[in-house]
């Protein structure tokens, strides 16, 4: 599969108004009938300093989504890490290169706010998904991620 940027896309933050397509994307993502995008929760992140819900437009109709959550950091000085979640392009859209517009639009916020690195999970059996990502220059080889649910979480 190439990625190659073969189609043009605008790439900006989520506004309430992209709720329905954003909760289309992430129910084409993840198959869970829990799934519900707030317009509400859509224009709180459109202004957050610390988040950015982002979608790629392309011929006039949202086709694409990722999430940068900034996160202040004690290691670097006052320098935070980014944690990117919930990259989808609508399986129409894959292969035409608009997943690496929409995460080279992550790395330059990230950089803009001085990030020392950028974290990315990634269901296990999204495996096209994490041969694009390396693409992206994203790696597995140091790191491991782990995920507790909140259904997990002890009620002691």
């Amino acid at each position: 599969m190439s990625y190659q940027a073969t189609t043009p896309c605008a790439i900006r933050r989520a506004v309430a108004g992209d709720a329905v397509a954003i909760e289309d994307l992430y129910r084409e993502l993840v198959s869970d009938p829990l799934i519900r995008v707030l317009p509400e929760q859509v224009g709180t992140l459109s202004s957050s300093a610390g988040s950015f819900l982002l979608v790629a437009e392309a011929g006039g109709a949202v086709c694409a989504t990722a999430l940068l959550t900034i996160c202040p950091d004690a290691m670097y000085r006052t320098q935070p890490f980014g944690v990117v979640e919930n990259v989808m392009v609508t399986q129409a859209m894959r292969g035409r290169g608009i997943g690496r517009q929409l995460l080279a639009h992550v790395e330059q916020l990230a950089t803009g706010h001085d990030c020392t690195k950028l974290m990315l999970l990634s269901s296990t059996a999204r495996e096209p998904a994490h041969a694009f990502f390396r693409c992206c220059g994203f790696t597995s080889d140091t790191k491991h991620a782990f995920v507790k649910y909140r259904r997990q979480f002890s009620t002691a």
